[in-house]
């Protein structure tokens, strides 16, 4: 069953035109670039996965120091590594997956492993993927 919103606080939106191999922009402008599959170009660029990645990393950051800060523990030194990957499913047609490796200084491996664990409970990103791909934890 899907999770609705109570309140909406924020919206955003953002353009796609030719694909993968396109171009996107954000409506505000600040994401405003063009898109290759790895391997095809011979100057990087970004493509959707990049962005999957950035997007989710930033978010489970963000939720591991609201879970952090609820038990006074700061993790505004923590790293959040999110490595997306793509590829053929299970079933016919393509994934993604993602690989999470987790730093908290100062914060021992299973307090850490606890904080994660409250995080993806309460990330959007986690929310939205649950149950849909596959996603891994490992505390560094």
């Amino acid at each position: 069953m899907p999770i609705a919103l109570k309140k909406v606080s924020y919206t955003t939106s953002a353009d796609a035109h030719g694909g993968r191999q396109g171009h996107v922009r954000s409506a505000d402008g600040i994401i405003d670039l063009d898109l290759a599959q790895p391997g095809t170009s011979s100057e990087p660029k970004a493509n959707p996965e990049t962005l999957f990645a950035a997007g989710y990393a930033a978010c489970f950051q963000g939720a591991l120091a609201n879970r952090a800060a609820a038990q006074d523990i700061d993790t505004s030194d923590s790293t959040v590594t999110a490595e997306v990957s793509f590829g053929p499913a299970e079933g016919g047609g393509v994934g993604l997956a993602v690989a999470f490796e987790v730093e908290i200084p100062n914060v021992d491996a299973e307090k850490a492993q606890e904080l994660i664990e409250l995080a993806h409970q309460f990330c959007p990103y986690s929310k939205a993927t649950r149950g849909n791909i596959e996603v891994t934890f490992k505390v560094v």
